[in-house]
Order: structure tokens, then sequence, then C-alpha cells
């Protein structure tokens, strides 16, 4: 305190700790904000979080003493609940207004018309039941195949069994991809082929080739992608992704027996493809009796069941590579003509139509097969100037884009505008994105769990008279 004069006021004194006048004060303030607008500026440049000047400073709490244990201190109950406003049981529960005072569905959109609402909502309701490893395949597909891809699948099994194995409809098949080394040839095109359910086949002349080896009773075995494909080749083995064979003992013994077959007086002529597989296939039954088997070889179930089965590509396989060869040594004579396929596959579809029947396509890959399984309706139209509408029905599996441009990839929309497909069946055509290793197998217990099977329409033999009919047709239009 300050020392009292003699009348008891406090003296004066000269001491530089005494209070500032107010504009001292501002002065102090004004320095304090500047300083603290400083430091959040460097704060930011630097990217750190020196915000903390910003904050009033207030001491640390001292470290309990060596041994010692500091104890917590905590507000007693009411102080607590009173500071924060809450009671100290739990989470203080707000008031809701009633569910009543909430509209469900805005006027303005339920007010709105939507004369398509109930046609677009009136597809199963997504809501299998559980799988229980006790069902039947054919059952699973149409209960749990509901969506993407899978519901692609399942509407393409039904379009097949439901109007596409039809008593008036003309199947053709396309095969792409290496189908036949894979099994597929035993486990589903033959089947499908005893069950009358495939009228003609275009296939890659590579599928036909390796279906030898099954007729010829020489193996093929499960391997792996990950081979040494180096070290395959030092050991006499071939690859085909996961699939493996011998190099000496299966493929050089098909084309010995190959080359031996075409040496005969029967193969020495002009002939489209299907003559050419006809004949093979008649050779390929005839070893499969020899080796004990059945049902393994496409080329021998067309030869019985009569039906026809091109290759869109014949020089484009270890078939066509073998007639190239005896051709050079000058030891056998097969002509192919290219122009006696087309001709041969249109008067198929001419004749379905022509009778009030129906087309089918069934494509299982893209590629050249596609192509010309599809061409026939253009040359129809387009070349021989006969009026037609496309292909009926569509049903594609294939792993091709179509915005690469590719033929494997084109969507049956697209087939519209070349005249391949009849706009008016579009529902009918449908595209499933997967692999056909997958959906073919599926489609094939499908199909003959849900369908009996068909009376053989036997097209081969059939060949010269509806080519007849499609020629008598072209000259009545454009004599």
């Amino acid at each position: 305190m300050r020392p009292l004069d003699a009348t008891g006021k406090a003296q004066a004194d000269n001491r530089s700790d005494r209070r500032p006048s107010e504009p001292s004060r501002d002065r102090q303030g004004a320095d304090l904000v500047a300083r603290r607008a400083t430091s959040i500026y460097h704060s930011v440049l630097l990217g750190t979080q020196h915000l903390t000047s910003c904050r009033r400073e207030t001491p640390m709490p001292k470290k309990p003493a060596p041994g010692k244990r500091r104890v917590k201190t905590r507000k007693p109950v009411r102080q607590r609940a009173a500071k924060t406003g809450r009671p100290t049981g739990g989470p203080s529960k707000k008031k809701l207004a009633p569910i009543g005072s909430y509209p469900e569905v805005p006027d303005w959109v339920k007010n709105r018309p939507c004369p398509r609402k109930a046609e677009y909502l009136s597809g199963p309701r997504v809501l299998p039941k559980g799988i229980t490893g006790r069902g039947k395949l054919a059952d699973l597909i149409d209960e749990t195949f509901l969506a993407f891809n899978a519901g692609r699948l399942r509407e393409g099994c039904g379009l097949f069994v439901e109007k596409m194995l039809e008593p008036d409809v003309t199947v053709g098949l396309s095969l792409s991809g290496a189908l036949t080394p894979a099994g597929l040839g035993c486990s589903c095109i033959v089947p499908l082929i005893n069950a009358g359910f495939v009228d003609w086949i275009v296939a890659t002349g590579a599928n036909l080739y390796h279906d030898l080896h099954f007729a010829f009773n020489l193996p093929l075995h499960v391997g792996s992608p990950s081979f040494d494909d180096a070290d395959l080749q030092d050991n006499n083995v071939v690859r085909i992704y996961d699939v493996v064979l011998d190099y000496t003992n299966c493929l050089l013994k098909t084309d010995a027996i190959l080359l031996k077959m075409l040496t005969q007086d029967e193969f020495q002529r002009e002939m489209g493809s299907a003559k050419l597989h006809n004949l093979l296939g008649q050779h390929a039954s005839e070893h499969e009796k020899r080796n004990g088997l059945k049902n393994v070889s496409v080329l021998a179930a067309a030869y019985r069941a009569d039906v026809p089965v091109y290759s869109s590509s014949p020089g484009d396989s270890a078939i066509g590579m073998n007639i190239a060869s005896l051709e050079m040594r000058g030891s056998a004579v097969t002509k192919l003509n290219p122009s006696i396929d087309v001709n041969e596959t249109a008067g198929y579809v001419w004749r379905a139509k022509r009778d009030g029947g129906k087309s089918a396509v069934l494509l299982m890959g893209g590629g050249s097969p596609k192509n010309f399984i599809l061409q026939t309706e253009p040359y129809i139209q387009e070349i021989l100037k006969v009026p037609d509408v496309g292909h009926d029905y569509f049903f594609q599996v294939t792993d091709a884009r179509p915005d690469t441009g590719g033929l494997s990839g084109a969507t049956p929309s697209e087939a519209v505008s070349w005249g391949k497909v009849d706009p008016a069946k579009l529902p009918d055509a449908i595209v499933c994105y997967a692999d056909t290793t997958l959906a073919l197998p599926i489609l094939t217990h499908y199909a003959l769990a849900r369908h009996a099977k068909r009376p053989l329409k036997r097209l081969y033999g059939q060949r010269q008279e509806l080519l007849e009919i499609l020629k008598k047709e072209h000259w009545k239009r454009n004599p």
C-alpha cells in the first residue's frame, strides 16, 4: 500500500507501475491483435497448427511429485447438470414433432401423371428364397438369376426354350472361341444336336479340328495358364490357356489321321464346307465306335443327325492347312467353294420364313461365325433382292464390348440397320455378357430340363431342294 500523508491521503509517487491511461490500453490492444493476426498468417503459410497463440495462455498443471498419484477432481453432479443443461443420466432427448405433421409424399409428386408406371413395375419382385443346396438348377436360374448378366442369361434361357424351340422355328448355332478343346463339344453341343435343338451350325475351323481329338481318342488335359510356355515347347506340350495337349501324340497324330482321310476318293471334288464336314463326321463316327466311345464328337453327332456344319473361314484352321498341303504336293484335290456355303445357308433361312415359320440365331461368342450366320438376311434382301425383314430371335453370349466397333460386340439393335434382325422382334433379342464356357452348360441344362426333344429337321439332306426354292424366288423378282 502507498504511505499516507499527514491528512490521511495517499501520497503520490513516481513509480512506473501505475495504472496506464485509457489511450495506452487501446494501443496495447491494437498491438495484441496485430501480433495475433501475424501469428495466424504464419501458421497458414507454414501449414502448422500455431493457433494456440490466439488463445488465453493458461498455466500448465504441475506434474505430481514422484511417487505421488494425481487425483482428478470432479465437479458435483448438480454443478455438471447445471452447466450442461441436461440430466446426468444420459444424452438429452429432444422433443420431436409428430410424424403426422410431415407429408409422406409431396403433392407435386403425388399428383404427377404416371401412365406407364404400372407397366414398368409389373416384373416379378426381387425377393428370392435362400439357396439351400437341395434345389434344381433350372429352378435356381428362374428364381435367383434376377439381375444384370445373370438376368440376361435367365431371359436367354427362357427365350430359347419358350420361343426358339417351337416346331416352326429353324435354329442356327454359331461357335467361336476354343469351345471343343474345353470339353463343351461333348458336354453341351452334342446333347443339343441329339435333342433336335440345333438345326444348322457355323463354327470356326479350329473348333472342328480339335473336335476330332475326341473322336480319335487322343486326350486333352486340364493344365494351368501359369505354365512356363518355353518349357512346354521344350517338352512337346501345347497350351490353350489352361488346357494342354501332347504335341506328338495328340496334335501330330490327328494330322496324320486327317491326311489319310483327305486322300480318299470322296474328298476329290469341289464342295462346300458342309459336305466336307459331313464326310469328316462320317469318319469321326466310325472312329468313335472303333474306340468304344459314344457322343464325344460334334462332327460325328452332326453327321448322324443330318445337321449341316459350316466354317466361315475353312483355311483358318489345321483342317484347311492339311488340305492346302495335299494340294501343294499334288496328292489330293479337295476344292472348297465358299459360294456354296453362302447360298445353302440363305436357303435354310428363306425356307423357314417362306413357309410361315421363323428363324432363330444362337450365338456363342462372336467373330466370323456370328457374321456368317447373320449375313444370310442381308444376302437375301440386299444381294438377291428378295423382300424379307431379318431373323426373328437373337440370343448371344459374348464378352466383347460394342464400343470398339468389332462385330463380336455389335448389338442386335445395330444389326437391325443391316436387315439382319427384324426390328419388330427386338424385345426377343438378348445379349448376355459372359464367358461362353459358363453360359453354354447352364443354357444346355436348362433347355434339356424344361423342353422335350424336337424332331430332327435333317437340313443337310435338303440343301439342294432349299437352294432351288431360293433361286426361283430370286429369278421371279429379278427377271
